[in-house]
C-alpha cells in the first residue's frame, strides 16, 4: 500500500507542470478560458458581497428593533398616540 502511494506521488511530482497550467500562465490573457475564469471570480465575489450585505442589514435591523424595545413605556404610548396606533384601534370588533 505504501509502495503504491509512493510510486503515485513520484509520478505526479515528475509530471510536467505545463500540463497543469492555464492559458493565463502562458500569457494568453484574452483566451476564452481566461475570460470564463474572470467571470467565475466575479460571480463568487458577487455572492460573497451579497451575503455580507445581508448579514450587515440583518444586524442593523436587530439593533434598531432593540433600540425601539428599550424605549420607556410613556414615550412609546406618546408615540403611538401621535401615529394613530393607540389601544382603541386594537380592540376586538
Amino acid at each position: 500500500m505504501t509502495v503504491r502511494r509512493s510510486i503515485i506521488t513520484f509520478v505526479m511530482l515528475m509530471a510536467p507542470r505545463a500540463a497543469l497550467a492555464c492559458p493565463v500562465c502562458f500569457g494568453q490573457s484574452d483566451s476564452p478560458l481566461a475570460k470564463a475564469m474572470n467571470l467565475g471570480i466575479l460571480a463568487m465575489l458577487v455572492v460573497v458581497a451579497g451575503m455580507l450585505a445581508s448579514f450587515a442589514s440583518f444586524f442593523i435591523y436587530l439593533s434598531r428593533r432593540a433600540r425601539l424595545a428599550d424605549q420607556s413605556p410613556a414615550e412609546g404610548s406618546r408615540r403611538s398616540i401621535l401615529e394613530g396606533t393607540g389601544p382603541q384601534e386594537r380592540t376586538a370588533q
